[in-house]
């Protein structure tokens, strides 16, 4: 193995730009898979070990009580197919003023719960105590961190004329209620529905979960369950935004694979065929076929494990802002995101070299079969009869000698030129995705703003909470004024409050809006604009996960007043947790709301500074921005796709470099004919260039059709985003053509270098030993 190692090292030395390209490849290719699978780890792990941990439940359910009995409902816990249950525990929606800790006020669902441990849904105490006598409450603090002892002690007046001192904040993972309070406390607010936490025995499906239920709530009267929620929705709400990056980054990482499979098996095959000479010597120094097999395997591990190493650092390294970008404004409770798994992290050091191995594996065998006499001869014998047919048929034509030369020259090495081809092919298909995304992803921002104004976002001080001061003006006076002001061609105001929906236990965030409905031209994809009381719009994320689609039905609770809600269309995105509304549904709900922001349509020719400027001095608390057009989700998926771009385009063209390398190596002998009998350098790059132009062509016109597929593939399946066909066909002769050039731009980019090192030889040093 000493020999081996030696005569591997050297091979390393000798050929270093073949090192160097090994090398790189793994590297892009290792990165882009550890990226993928941090993404596809990270849709469901950290969710998965935070809620075992808390013992999560399975299925929230809520009972009217008016209908079944405490006893009733306790049976339900041994019923068959349940694993563990915990309740009943009595339920009750408390109404919360607006600012309190920073809540958008409305309801509060609120469960009285004597101890925070138990069977199901152990719930994670983060500060203070837990509530045990009256008067007192508990917070679910859905956001990352710790709340800080200094908020202990807020005072919150119920509606009742309770008054609840908040004793501490916990999380939750199965989101069971907002707020607790002690069994005592609950009963003084009088609640009329009770909460059951199941865990079941068959629990991965929606079905099974649905089963179980109606199993356990077998016998009880009619209409006693009024809701439940599965812990299936809250990991789709965990893992949206994950899983909205997920199919494109999948798809870059099955094409930098497939790209690194190519140009790997390509380098080796090249290194054995232009070899021969070199294998005959290994074999008559005395070298086994094994230990020749060795040598070159030996030859493509060091660089592969180098890139490897390199690339799994680079993916540890951009894997933590990526997932605080993925993450980013989604309740991950105790769970903790950003970390890469240390099974990733393992499979991606050992399985690209194995994956490198098992690709070179095959044409090294060649070198195996190879008797040593045939290789020296091989090496050292001028090569005939490689596509001389199509050589000679091209020569027969009237294009310029070079050009025929170098359209002649694939067909000498048809198997090496496949898989030129395809890394060519798959370079193609990897601009022409980006390209699609980018297009798509700026038309999705550009929503809203298709006349080319400005956006001004006015707010104003609330009713003296959060020591904001509360404005002089009136609502409908400040939207009056702003509407009068110069430049104003639209105004939108804004009501935004957490209300209750029926089978919900987390609070839903409802926006209400009147004025200006021309922002909803835009952004409904499907049915229409709500318009009456009662009628909701949202995204969805929103209607997914509550299993909601238009043309149904439920009921919004706020400030102890009920609606029916319709749904009447569906938004390209939205919050997960947010619906809109129109303000007739907020004055039923709430009559004496009223707006905290307005969203004003300029003209496309006003001046927006100066436009925010004159609105902040209508009122002492009004304070007017103009609106960043920017949009953070969208800036990261173009971020991603065009670092992965850049990236296999760089791959590919190193595969058309090695090809283009290895055969004017390889014809060294016939370059140096050639420029013996008149040809120039020029021509020289002319024919080395054209020998892999037409590849360039022809990946290119293989490749757009399946970048067009992916591109497809990718935006039909973005969760929390629903792109209306506008948006997904941006396809025209234009981009059809920079994709076209785009084969040819990788292909020649590939082959100039090497074409120009072969034109700057020398005629005597190439014949010298003639």
């Amino acid at each position: 193995m000493r020999a081996v190692w030696r005569a591997s090292r050297a091979a390393v030395k000798r050929r270093r730009v073949q090192t160097f390209v090994i090398g790189l490849v793994v590297l892009c290719s290792t990165t882009t898979v550890l990226l993928a699978l941090t993404l596809l780890t990270a849709a469901s792990s950290p969710f998965d070990k935070a809620y075992a941990e808390q013992r999560g439940a399975h299925t929230a359910a809520s009972f009217d009580t008016t209908k079944v009995t405490p006893e009733q409902l306790a049976r339900t816990a041994k019923q068959p197919g349940v694993e563990a249950a915990a309740g009943p525990f009595g339920q009750a929606v408390v109404g919360i003023p607006k600012n309190w800790l920073w809540m958008a006020g409305g309801t509060l669902s609120v469960v009285g719960r004597a101890d925070p441990a138990g069977p199901v849904d152990r719930i994670d105490l983060l500060e203070g105590r837990w509530a045990t006598g009256t008067g007192e409450i508990v917070v679910n603090w859905s956001v990352q961190g710790s709340p800080g002892t200094e908020f202990l002690g807020t005072k919150l007046k119920t509606p009742s004329g309770a008054t609840l001192t908040v004793v501490g904040f916990a999380t939750s993972m199965s989101k069971s209620a907002s707020a607790w309070v002690s069994p005592a406390q609950m009963t003084a607010l009088h609640p009329t529905s009770a909460q059951m936490l199941y865990r079941f025995t068959k629990s991965d499906t929606e079905a099974q979960l649905s089963t179980s239920l109606e199993r356990a709530t077998e016998g009880l009267p009619k209409d006693a369950l009024t809701g439940a929620q599965t812990y299936l929705t809250l990991k789709q709400a965990f893992s949206a935004l994950v899983d909205s990056y997920l199919p494109f980054m999948t798809l870059f990482g099955i094409l930098g694979l497939l790209v690194s499979v190519l140009i790997v098996g390509n380098v080796v095959s090249g290194a054995v065929v232009s070899g021969y000479r070199h294998i005959g010597v290994l074999k008559a120094l005395g070298f086994t076929p094994n230990q020749v097999v060795a040598v070159y395997l030996t030859m493509l591990l060091v660089p592969a494990l180098a890139g490897c190493v390199l690339g799994t650092l680079v993916g540890n390294a951009l894997a933590g802002p990526m997932m605080k970008v993925a993450f980013t404004g989604i309740d991950v409770g105790r769970a903790t995101v950003g970390e890469v798994s240390p099974w990733v992290t393992v499979a991606c050091l050992l399985g690209m070299p194995a994956l490198v191995l098992f690709t070179a594996l095959i044409p090294a065998l060649r070198a195996h079969r190879l008797p040593a006499a045939q290789a020296i001869s091989a090496g050292g014998a001028p090569r005939t009869g490689h596509g001389l047919r199509v050589q000679r048929m091209l020569g027969a034509t009237r294009l310029p000698r070079p050009v025929s030369l170098g359209m002649g020259q694939p067909f000498a090495r048809p198997a090496r030129t496949l898989l030129t081809l395809a890394a060519i092919v798959l370079g193609v298909t990897t601009v022409t995705l980006s390209t699609g995304l980018t297009s798509t992803l700026v038309a999705y921002g550009n929503v809203g703003k298709e006349d080319g104004s400005a956006r001004v976002q006015v707010t104003t001080g609330g009713s003296g909470d959060g020591g904001r001061t509360a404005p002089r003006l009136s609502d409908q006076q400040i939207e009056a004024r702003l509407s009068a002001l110069p430049g104003a061609k639209g105004v939108r105001a804004r009501a935004f409050s957490q209300a209750s929906m029926t089978g919900q236990h987390q609070s839903v965030f409802a926006d209400f809006y009147r004025g200006d409905n021309s922002l909803y031209e835009h952004t409904i994809v499907k049915g229409r604009a709500p318009k009456a009381a009662g009628e909701i719009v949202a995204g969805p994320a929103f209607l997914t996960q509550r299993g909601l689609k238009i043309g149904d039905r439920t009921t919004l609770e706020l400030n102890g007043k009920k609606i029916t809600a319709t749904v009447v269309g569906q938004v390209i995105e939205g919050n997960a947790r947010a619906l809109e509304a129109t303000w007739d549904t907020l004055t039923h709900l709430a009559p004496n709301a009223h707006a905290t922001e307005y969203t004003v349509r300029l003209a496309p020719d006003a001046d927006a500074r100066a436009y925010a400027e004159a609105a902040g001095k209508l009122d002492p608390a009004v304070h007017a921005s103009v609106l960043d057009p920017g949009n953070a989700g969208t800036a990261t998926v173009i971020a991603f796709s065009t670092v992965f771009t850049v990236l296999l385009t760089l791959v590919s063209s190193l595969g058309v470099f090695n090809t283009v390398l290895l055969n004017t190596r390889e014809r060294r002998r016939d370059l140096g004919m050639l420029k013996s009998i008149g040809m120039t350098p020029r021509q020289v790059i002319l024919m080395t260039v054209t020998s892999v132009a037409g590849l360039g062509a022809v990946g290119a016109l293989l490749g757009i059709p399946l970048g067009i597929a992916a591109h497809r593939l990718v935006v039909d399946n973005v969760g929390v985003v629903d792109f209306p066909e506008y948006m997904k066909d941006v396809w025209h002769a234009p981009q059809l053509a920079a994709m076209l050039l785009a084969g040819v731009t990788i292909a020649v980019l590939g082959a100039l270098i090497p074409a120009r090192t072969a034109a700057r030889t020398t005629i005597a040093a190439v014949l010298h030993t003639e």
